[in-house]
C-alpha cells in the first residue's frame, strides 16, 4: 500500500493537502491517533485499498513517540510511506488565524508557569507546536507555505503524491531573498553575485526559464563555475543522506527577486540530476 502521512503546524494548509489527496483517490483519515496506524493499515489492506492518507497533528502529539518505529516497520513489510510536513513562518500563521478568527488547537492548554486559567498566547502555541512536532518534521518532506497561494500548494502536493518511490528525492527550489529564506530548505545557495538580467530592459519581464535569459547567463563564466561548484557539492554529500535514510533533500537557490538567476540555476541543476535521480522542481516566485 502507498501511505501518505500529512502533518505540520496548524494553519499551514493541512486541510488543503488532505482534500487534494482525497480527490486523487486516496482513502483519507483526519486526526488519526498514531497508535491506531498499524491496525488501520491492516484493515485497509485486507479490504484491497492501495492508497491511503492520514493527517496527524498536534492534537495527537503526545502519542507521536513510537511513530518513527511504526513507520519503519510498515516500510519493512513492503508498504511505501511518504511523510509530508507543512510549515509556515510565525508571522504568516498569526495573520491566518486572525483572518479566520479560529483558535489554535493548543490555545486551551494551561501555561505550566502561570496561574490556573491562563492560556497560551497564539505565538506561544505556535512555538510549542513546533517543538512537539520537531521529530516528525525531521523525517518528512517539508513544504513552507508562508507565501504560497492555495492553488500553488495544491499543485505542489500533487507533485509529491505523483512521484515514484525512490531512495532519495532531490527538490530544487528557487526563491527571493527579499521575501526571505524558505523554512523547508536543507541547503541554501546564494546566486546574487551573478550578473542580474533584471537590469537589461529586454530581459526584465522574462524568467530564468526563457531562452534569452538562459543564453545571457550561460555566457557568464561565473555562472558556469558556480553551477559546477553546487553540482559537485550535491554529488559529494548526497550518498551520505541516502545512507541516513533521508527521503527528501531540498536545495534552495536564492537571488534577489527569485525570477531570473535562481530559476536559471534550479533548472540547470535539475536537468543534470534528472538523468540519475528522482527530482522535483519548485519556483516560489513564478506562478
Amino acid at each position: 500500500m502507498r501511505i501518505l502521512l500529512i502533518s505540520g503546524i496548524s494553519g499551514s494548509g493541512k486541510s488543503v493537502a488532505l482534500n487534494v489527496v482525497e480527490d486523487a483517490g486516496y482513502y483519507c483519515v483526519d486526526n488519526l491517533p498514531p497508535s491506531l496506524l498499524p491496525e488501520l493499515i491492516t484493515t485497509l489492506t485486507n479490504e484491497g485499498i492501495q492508497k491511503a492518507a492520514m493527517a496527524i497533528d498536534s492534537r495527537s502529539a503526545h502519542l507521536l513517540t513510537g511513530l518513527p518505529d511504526t513507520i519503519e516497520k510498515l516500510r519493512l513489510i513492503g508498504h511505501e510511506v511518504i511523510i509530508l510536513f507543512l510549515t509556515a513562518s510565525t508571522e504568516s500563521l498569526v495573520a491566518r488565524f486572525s483572518e479566520t478568527r479560529r483558535s489554535h488547537p493548543l490555545s486551551h492548554r494551561l501555561q505550566k508557569t502561570q496561574a490556573i486559567g491562563d492560556r497560551l498566547s497564539l505565538t506561544e502555541c505556535i512555538e510549542e507546536e513546533r517543538e512537539m512536532l520537531a521529530t516528525l518534521q525531521f523525517l518528512a518532506h517539508v513544504v513552507d507555505t508562508s507565501s504560497l497561494s492555495a492553488n500553488t500548494l495544491r499543485d505542489w502536493v500533487k507533485d509529491v503524491i505523483q512521484i515514484e518511490h525512490a531512495p532519495l528525492t532531490l527538490m530544487f527550489e528557487s526563491f527571493a531573498f527579499k521575501i526571505g529564506v524558505p523554512l523547508d530548505t536543507d541547503f541554501v545557495f546564494d546566486v546574487r553575485m551573478l550578473p542580474n538580467p533584471y537590469y537589461d530592459i529586454n530581459l526584465r519581464p522574462l524568467t530564468g526559464r526563457d531562452k534569452a535569459v538562459v543564453d545571457f547567463l550561460d555566457e557568464q563564466s561565473m555562472a558556469q563555475e558556480l553551477y559546477e561548484d553546487i553540482r559537485h557539492f550535491i554529488e559529494k554529500w548526497m550518498p551520505a543522506f541516502k545512507r541516513d535514510n533521508r527521503s527528501y533533500l531540498t536545495i534552495g537557490i536564492g537571488c534577489t527577486g527569485g525570477q531570473h538567476r535562481s530559476v536559471f540555476m534550479v533548472e540547470k541543476l535539475a536537468a543534470y540530476f534528472k538523468k540519475s535521480e528522482q527530482v522535483l522542481v519548485r519556483h516560489r516566485r513564478l506562478s
